[in-house]
């Protein structure tokens, strides 16, 4: 072959390695575009039932099953005054369940809190001298919380947790399981506790006496909570996907991926919302997806300027939530078409909560803003709170700050 023939083979290779480059650049840039949802595809606009087990106002992390992070039961609205404020000596990341007339939360250091409501005066204590990042769930007089492994709390690999029940009046130790460490808050669904953790295993255990009921294995750790709506579990994992189980079972019934992206795929921190018959999930990649409860399929997507670490709020066909950005914003449910935004002072991790009408959430910069949820326009805030700040009941809202918990109640107004 002469010269001339090899210089134009090698450039025809060239170009078509040129021309294969191109086109998977045009590919993925397309594959990952934000893609507009539908109101008539696998949208049903029917209000998620609300119900909570007597004398338990708020049982788990999102207070419901699908973790909608939404109470409608109460009336209180800021301005607010603080009545009491207990120190927790170390960050507080997740908020309290809130049943019996106390509120259970952990702080980092692994102690896990059992506190008066009405006082904020402690009842009990139980140290795990584990690490912690987790909201416990409470039912049949039982507090259910899983830990990662003993500190240092950034150890490689994956370190041993466990997962534990405890007495909610003594807190005295019911039952524990040893896990992968866990950072998963737990779902309690009827007599059944799932959790899942850093090895990507996801494990239903009965929750009266612990006996693993069966185990599923994802592809990356599970680091969020699961969520649970008509008989399934959702869950998102750090191997980009977003899974949906038979709740009973186990058997996986979909997976679903984050879009395609150059360098890595967007992972799944944040735990899903699940109304409307759709799963909504924020990823490292910046976006808010929207899934298909039924079928997996992508809806809708959205991008923002940051990590989607946190969880969403859904309140009346409405998807609130904040980015890394610093822009807390307000999603149309079916068609993920942008509503409103709000500029905060910082990036925004945790997860919003709607009240009577009001959304709060806070930022890494350490406050709390109130805005109307449907104007987007802020009517309060605080000078504490860092991650997930509010829960409540009838009577009282509760903030969690950086290491404090506050009891606050609706300032009555200056005659």
């Amino acid at each position: 072959m002469n010269r001339r023939r090899l210089l134009a083979v090698a450039g025809g290779v060239v170009l078509a390695l040129v021309l294969a480059g191109a086109g998977w650049y045009l590919h993925v840039r397309l594959a990952g575009r934000d893609v507009r949802g539908s109101s008539t595809v696998e949208f049903v606009p029917t209000p998620p039932p609300e119900s909570t087990p007597p004398g338990i106002a708020w049982p788990e992390y999102g207070r419901d099953d699908a973790r909608l992070h939404v109470a409608d039961g109460t009336s209180l609205a800021p301005p607010f005054r603080v009545l009491w404020t207990f120190h927790a000596r170390s960050l507080v990341e997740f908020p309290p369940a809130v049943a019996y007339g106390r509120l259970f939360f952990a702080n980092n250091a692994g102690v896990l809190y059992a506190i008066s409501a009405k006082t904020g005066k402690r009842a009990w204590r139980y140290d795990a001298k584990r690490c912690q990042a987790m909201s416990p769930a409470v039912g049949f007089n039982t507090v259910y919380a899983t830990f990662l492994n003993a500190p240092p709390c950034n150890a490689r690999g994956t370190p041993r947790g466990e997962v534990v029940a405890l007495w909610a009046g003594s807190g005295k130790v019911r039952w524990r399981r040893a896990i992968a460490a866990s950072e998963s808050s737990p779902l309690l669904r009827g007599n059944t506790v799932y959790v899942g953790d850093w090895n990507g295993d996801v494990t239903a255990f009965s929750a009266k006496t612990g006996r693993r009921r069966w185990l599923f294995h994802a592809g990356g750790s599970v680091k969020g909570a699961l969520a649970y709506a008509a008989g399934r579990v959702y869950f998102g994992a750090y191997d980009s996907h977003v899974y949906a189980l038979d709740a009973a079972t186990g058997k996986l019934l979909w997976k679903a991926a984050s879009q395609p992206r150059f360098g890595h795929s967007g992972t799944f921190y944040a735990t899903p919302a699940v109304a409307y018959d759709r799963v909504y999930i924020g990823s490292t990649d910046g976006k808010l997806y929207s899934f298909g409860a039924t079928s997996g399929k992508l809806r809708w997507s959205h991008s923002t300027g940051g990590y989607v670490y946190a969880s969403a709020a859904v309140w009346r066909r409405r998807v609130y939530v904040g980015s890394y950005d610093g822009s807390f914003y307000c999603f149309d449910a079916a068609t993920g078409d942008v509503v409103w935004t709000f500029h905060a002072d910082g990036p925004i991790s945790g997860s919003a909560t709607v009240l009577a009408g009001r959304v709060y959430f806070s930022t890494l910069s350490g406050r709390t803003y109130g805005l109307d949820a449907l104007s987007g326009k802020q009517v309060w805030s605080f000078p504490d709170g860092k991650y997930s700040p509010v829960v409540a009941d009838t009577h009282r809202v509760y903030l969690v700050g950086y290491t404090k918990v506050y009891g606050l109640a609706q300032r009555r107004p200056v005659p």
